[in-house]
């Protein structure tokens, strides 16, 4: 029978249920932006945005730049605020270059003391385009300048991890695993150690108390009727959600197997069901952990230095209408 299996903003994919056994592709990818707060070293509540000085703007122009690139961050999940700088907040310097008859806006992330942690260009546009600008223009800057600010802040997240011999880049999560609920037969005991079994290994551990996880993973199954069928064969849908939550309780991720399979053909043994459905459901929850913990992200490179362009942000600001697409890394939130 066909069967779906969804992951919390990811594409849709097709798995197999034939005979008790999964044919298990492997389709995860990115997480969405459900997947960008840290499970250690946490973020600053905010990150502050004066309005620029040098932008080669008017003032008011500078201070709608400024807001529009703040609510691009904020759909990135990134806590942007237009507003002045804050003792201990983390800010973002924006100013504009004028190169021959092309302005180049430039963003720079600012430390709590002042200093420079990375700078990141935008795209280039005609000058006489820059300074006839209007609300439409900025806010197709901001979206230009989103991704590429966001990539910046994944690598200094990635870079803070790697120094600090504590964060998951240098040991494995500690997950508590709860067990499974709702499943008919041994659903909950065959699908519980199938699980514990394909996900240990040395990036993630299982512990039997919720003391000191890093993760907490819960899994509950739901059973409805199904398709009638055909030839007095009817069906059931079964539903196994799989959520992943940090250690303050916040959601850093689900996966959810939904299936049709012959009616009462799970009343008593799972068997190999059990264990494919467990080995991919490990697979899936691994995804969420490293997209969240943000333990995969490559650090920055040197303080201070221009980043590489995201891949995202490579189309010109006239085509920056949908500048993050949804198959794209998770942007990190701030260090």
């Amino acid at each position: 029978m066909n069967r779906l299996l969804r992951h919390t903003a990811l594409p849709l994919s097709t798995l197999l249920l034939l005979a008790g056994c999964l044919d298990v592709p492997h389709p995860f990818s990115n997480p969405g932006k459900g997947a960008s707060k840290l499970a250690a070293n946490a973020p600053p509540s905010r990150l502050d945005i004066p309005t620029p000085t040098d932008s080669l703007l008017p003032d008011a122009a500078a201070q709608i730049w400024a807001k529009d690139v703040a609510s691009e961050l904020l759909q990135q999940t990134i806590p942007a605020i237009a507003q002045p700088t804050r003792p201990g907040d983390w800010w973002l310097k924006m100013r504009a270059e004028l190169r021959g008859d092309q302005v180049v806006p430039i963003y720079t992330i600012m430390t709590p003391k002042n200093q420079i942690r990375a700078t990141q260009e935008g795209q280039a546009v005609p000058a006489a385009q820059w300074s006839a600008g209007d609300a439409p223009f900025f806010t197709l800057v901001a979206q230009d300048a989103a991704p590429r600010i966001s990539s910046v802040l994944t690598g200094i997240q990635a870079d803070d991890m790697e120094k600090d011999p504590h964060s998951l880049k240098h040991r494995a999560a500690r997950v508590y695993f709860t067990g499974v609920t709702g499943a008919p037969g041994d659903g909950n005991i065959s699908l519980a150690r199938a699980f514990t079994a394909s996900f240990r290994d040395s990036e993630d551990t299982i512990q039997n108390s919720k003391e000191n996880a890093d993760f907490t993973v819960s899994s509950t199954v739901k059973i409805t009727p199904g398709p009638v069928g055909t030839l007095g064969h009817p069906q059931q849908h079964i539903e196994i959600v799989w959520r992943v939550v940090d250690k303050d309780g916040k959601e850093a991720g689900a996966a959810t197997q939904l299936h049709d399979i012959e009616a009462h053909s799970l009343d008593n043994y799972w068997g190999d069901v059990a264990v494919a459905a467990a080995q991919e459901a490990a697979a899936a929850v691994k995804q969420i952990i490293g997209r969240y913990s943000g333990r995969d992200n490559a650090p920055l490179a040197e303080a201070g230095t221009k980043q590489p362009q995201p891949t995202q942000a490579a189309n010109s600001t006239s085509n920056a209408a949908n500048p993050a697409q949804p198959n794209q890394p998770a942007p990190s939130a701030l260090p």
